[in-house]
């Protein structure tokens, strides 16, 4: 991890031969991205594609058996997270998350994935006229959350990082964007990667145990699991996500081609959606010590020589300490040693965690939140449990903050709040010059008023539903007309 950090600050951005995943993600991730772009992109899924066709699969050989199999998936979750339930009343640990250090970091590390979540069926948009592809245009507008920001998943996702300081991932090593790519990649061949879009949803759409462990840590842990929770309903068997992902396979079926070889392309795109790393590798990877010592590392190109002399550690002042990069293991324990830092205690008592959080701390903003809840748990150890068991959990500390409110206020509040949200979402359609503010959503209606046919309106629309617009003020706007219309066509 610490090598491959050291090596994204060595190279240019340009230079695409470290990363090629990465350039390709970032390449689809334009408003328009370009021929070239999207080449590599095709290239990348066929190669992935070629990688993943041999691999064992538990979809059935045989499509009759595919409500079966949904059913007994969601049946087998189910049980399963009863008896992860049960295990951890029983006073079993958490199963993921060892502090909240360890769940930022997987909220961060799956960013390139969830920032493009439900992106697969994007290329199915222009088929919006095609009963055939019904069900599963359903499927990306829920994804958007039918322009409701309050749903909007990329929207959802941005906020939880962007809470919790965890919104610079754009450096992220190489593999945590090969979902992201793929998904990026299908979007945009739809055309020839038909029955694989269609596996890839059917596979994405199942509902995982880890999404039902993920939201109960993250909760306990005081992070909101809205986004999990939220991904749970909507997957559910009866009548969610999975139930239309193995319909629009029904509905999408070829009448004269061959359908074994379309199912067998659909399997390989099933296959497809479980590659890369998955959540439980991402959550097993993580080292507090390397993480601190990457953050630390990071921060020390840029203080080397913001440090005054007057304090010596072991010796040496801090700019003679961080004038190496190698130095910063042994300036760590120096600073163990001299009782700077007190491992395992509470962070209160270590004169380092009060340069950093506290009142009036000299290191005022040098790290961010996540940054801070690193070190916080580092210097904790094995006492981090305990003080956890001091706070409350995400959904308790709403509902303390509600009683708090005088009588009345809270649900005015949110009245209030939830008007305030609608009214941001739509023009302001006085007479008044539009503002800066709005312009963009002007333009978006002047430009509908002057498509000549729906055709060329939903165009319009379906350009501005691109992963990379859609949660935006156009692209909400946008996605609100869409499912407006596409419902009544």
């Amino acid at each position: 991890m610490l090598e491959n950090q050291t090596t994204f600050s060595q190279h240019p951005a340009g230079q695409t031969a470290l990363h090629p995943t990465r350039d390709i993600y970032f390449a689809l991730m334009q408003s328009h991205p370009g021929d070239a772009a999207r080449e590599r992109a095709r290239e990348y899924l066929m190669k992935k594609l070629e990688e993943v066709a041999a691999e064992p699969t538990d979809l059935p050989t045989d499509m009759s058996l595919l409500p079966d199999w949904v059913e007994a998936g969601s049946v087998a979750t189910g049980k399963r997270y009863r008896d992860y339930i049960a295990a951890r009343r029983a006073g079993s640990p958490r199963r993921y998350f060892a502090s909240k250090a360890h769940a930022l970091y997987f909220l961060k590390a799956v960013a390139p994935t969830k920032m493009v979540d439900g992106a697969w069926l994007y290329g199915l948009l222009p088929r919006w006229r095609d009963a055939r592809y019904a069900h599963l245009i359903r499927i990306y507008l829920e994804e958007l959350g039918e322009g409701s920001p309050d749903k909007n998943h990329v929207v959802i996702y941005r906020s939880l990082l962007a809470t919790h300081g965890c919104d610079q991932w754009h450096d992220l090593d190489d593999n945590y964007f090969v979902q992201g790519t793929l998904q990026l990649a299908l979007a945009y061949h739809a055309a020839h990667f038909l029955p694989e879009v269609i596996g890839f949803n059917l596979g994405y759409e199942q509902l995982p145990l880890h999404l039902l462990v993920s939201a109960y840590e993250l909760n306990e842990l005081g992070i909101d699991p809205y986004y999990f929770t939220l991904h749970v309903t909507v997957d559910n068997a009866a009548s969610g996500h999975a139930t239309k992902a193995m319909q629009g396979l029904f509905d999408a079926l070829p009448h004269i081609a061959d359908k074994d070889e379309f199912y067998r392309r659909v399997m390989n795109g099933y296959k497809l959606s479980s590659a890369g790393v998955g959540t439980e590798d991402v959550i097993e990877e993580f080292s507090l010590d390397d993480e601190v010592l990457n953050i630390l590392m990071a921060k020390s190109r840029i203080g080397a020589q913001l440090h005054s002399d007057y304090c010596r550690i072991a010796g040496k002042t801090v700019n003679e300490w961080l004038s190496e990069p190698g130095q910063l293991p042994g300036f760590i324990d120096s600073l163990q040693q001299a009782g700077w830092i007190k491992r395992h205690q509470n962070p209160e008592n270590s004169r380092f965690w009060k340069l950093i959080e506290g009142e009036q701390p000299p290191m005022f903003g040098v790290f961010n939140s996540y940054e801070r809840q690193l070190i916080h748990d580092w210097i904790a150890g094995d006492s981090v449990d305990h003080l956890r068991s001091r706070q409350l959990s995400y959904r308790a500390k709403q509902g303390l903050l509600g009683k708090l409110q005088p009588r009345g206020a809270a649900d005015g509040a949110y009245a209030a709040g939830q008007a305030a949200r609608e009214a941001s979402s739509y023009i302001d359609d006085s007479d008044e010059a539009p503002d800066d503010f709005d312009m963009e959503l002007r333009l978006l209606e002047d430009g509908l008023s002057a498509s000549p046919n729906s055709d060329e309106a939903m165009d319009l629309l379906i350009r501005l539903m691109s992963p990379v617009h859609h949660h935006t003020a156009p692209g909400l706007m946008a996605t609100r007309l869409f499912t407006q219309l596409h419902k009544s066509a």
